[in-house]
């Protein structure tokens, strides 16, 4: 192995100073409800709100801003997340009357969680995507009370008119004007004008990240998100240039984003170092994407592609593009990733859109344990059982054995009592 461009390494930081000041938001939004939340508005966003949740009104002022296009376009894109959801949720079957013994009877219910609140980030880019990563496999799922949030336009009383229209088309039944660690505390434990939810999902910065993981318990979330990141396996079959565009469409979101090239070839890996820089002087984000790619950005020359697979697979990137003559024949080798790009025409940022795959994905090795937000993530497995008088009796002795084994008297005398 050979490195080509080294990234600096994510230390870290002492988030004491986080903890505490998220914590005391939260403390805040449960003394004082939306007083404290306008107020948070106000400071944060030069909000001043007199209503957080959106009106009806709101929303058709925000579809008479939309030209045909692009409406048509979030149709289109949220049509095809659905689909891919509808597909899903068909994988998923109810299991009724399996007996592993005569008179007994197992099965589970696949059930909808209630309520949840899908969390669209607002701050240096409208990411009305979400909203449709988010809000349509809830809907899909059968959630019954799906609620939104987002921060407002910086210096304005209102969300984003996209945003708006993709919550919308997606099937939403509540918006709400709050974004921050203080929505999270508001839908973790209610307010006078926001009812608690039983799920938070969707990305953030890190004090939504933080208030998520403090109310995690009072609240179910999808996991704990850190800065966006992609990693390229590549052979040198495929072209520079688009292996380029691919790292710094990941650099573009955050300066802490990070994006990283694992290839065979080492003319390769140094011609893409050339196209990224050649990008930068012109590419409008450049100054976002320059400080990433400066900062984390790695490209790395694996002497085979088993040890590219290898890397990638201690590393656990959120997004993984195989940029391979032969893909399909890596792929059985790759078990941590949080979505996977098969081939040069498979771009990543499709997925981050429209193609019908979720971008709301683990990162910072979360692929280790976890797959990113699909309807699933909004449905509960439920057990039930139950038993003839005959197997009762039958098991019973079994049961109080292995009770009385325990120590549980109590155990075997629920068990006893059968027999």
């Amino acid at each position: 192995m050979k490195v080509l461009k080294k990234s600096q390494e994510r230390t870290a930081e002492d988030n004491r100073a986080l903890r505490d000041t998220v914590t005391e938001i939260i403390d805040t939004v449960c003394a004082r409800g939306d007083e404290a939340l306008k107020e948070y508005n106000q400071r944060f966003d030069g909000c001043e709100r007199e209503f957080l949740r959106v009106s009806r009104q709101e929303i058709q002022e925000a579809y008479d801003q939309m030209t045909e296009q692009e409406l048509e376009d979030l149709k289109t894109a949220r049509g095809n997340i659905e689909a891919f959801a509808k597909a899903q949720k068909a994988t998923m079957q109810e299991l009724s009357d399996f007996s592993p013994m005569p008179g007994i009877f197992l099965g589970h219910r696949i059930i909808p969680v209630q309520s949840c609140c899908c969390y669209v980030p607002g701050g240096g880019y409208p990411l009305y995507s979400t909203a449709l990563m988010l809000i349509t496999p809830a809907k899909v799922a059968g959630v019954k009370r799906i609620c939104a949030c987002s921060p407002v336009v910086k210096g304005t009383n209102h969300i984003h008119y996209k945003t708006l229209v993709a919550m919308d088309l997606a099937g939403v039944d509540e918006i709400y004007a709050v974004g921050g660690a203080q929505a999270i505390a508001a839908f973790s434990y209610g307010t006078e004008e926001i009812a608690p939810v039983d799920m938070i999902v969707g990305p953030g910065n890190r004090f939504v990240t933080e208030a998520k993981r403090q109310c995690y318990g009072q609240i179910g979330i999808d996991f704990v998100a850190g800065p966006s990141e992609v990693l390229v396996i590549a052979d040198g079959s495929g072209s520079s240039r688009i292996i380029a565009a691919d790292l710094l469409a990941q650099s573009e979101h955050d300066p802490n984003a990070k994006g990283i090239l694992v290839t065979t070839d080492e003319a390769f890996g140094k011609a893409v170092i050339r196209d990224v820089e050649e990008e930068l002087k012109s590419l409008k984000t450049a100054g976002i994407a320059s400080r990433s790619w400066e900062t984390y950005g790695e490209v790395v020359v694996a002497d085979s592609l088993e040890e590219a697979v290898a890397m990638t697979n201690e590393y656990a990137p959120e997004h993984l593009e195989l940029n391979v003559a032969d893909p399909d024949s890596l792929v059985p080798k790759l078990y941590n990733y949080g979505s996977l790009f098969i081939g040069e025409n498979t771009a990543e940022v499709f997925g981050d859109y429209a193609s019908g795959t979720n971008h709301t994905l683990p990162t910072v090795k979360a692929a280790r344990y976890t797959g990113g937000v699909w309807v699933g993530t909004f449905l509960k497995t439920c057990t039930h059982q139950s038993m003839t008088k005959e197997a009762s009796a039958k098991i019973a002795p079994l049961v109080s054995r292995m009770a009385h084994g325990e120590g549980l008297e109590g155990h075997a005398l629920a068990a006893e009592r059968r027999f």
